[in-house]
């Protein structure tokens, strides 16, 4: 299965987790909110690709039965994955920002929708996300 990348919309409670990506002009988004999740590496699945970067940026550990919804779309460097994931409110205690990021925050996932300096393309799957019928919210 071929695709580039994969992201993940982590719910903490009510909240999304984001990641105030690095500002430098050799990356896609500088200064953007961003969602965890990154580029493949080797032969990973799409979702070992999410966990592991989840696990690398915000230091959070988890498991694929944590993963719910996802979807897939085209970007220029190819496929990209996005999953959605529920975790309690409290696990933001326990966020570690990793190497990459200026910080990290919850936002609702309106607001991160609307914020100027969100990612257009993750802000288009979580509406889809969000106007599902049937979702854990």
């Amino acid at each position: 299965m071929e695709f580039s990348g994969a992201k993940l919309a982590l719910f903490l409670g009510q909240e999304l987790l984001v990641i105030l990506r690095d500002n430098r002009p050799d990356i896609p988004y500088p200064g953007h909110w961003d969602l965890p999740g990154g580029g493949r590496e080797g032969d990973e699945t799409p979702q070992a690709c999410v966990l592991r970067e989840t696990q690398e940026e915000v230091g959070l550990k988890l498991t694929e039965n944590d993963l719910g919804w996802s979807s897939q779309h085209m970007q220029p460097h190819g496929k990209v994955w996005f999953f959605v994931a529920h975790l309690p409110k409290g696990v933001a205690s326990k966020v570690m920002l990793g190497d990459e990021g200026q910080g990290w925050r919850t936002m609702t996932p309106e607001e991160y929708c609307a914020h100027p300096l969100s990612i257009d393309h993750f802000s288009m799957q979580l509406r889809c996300y969000l106007s599902q019928p049937e979702k854990p919210i």
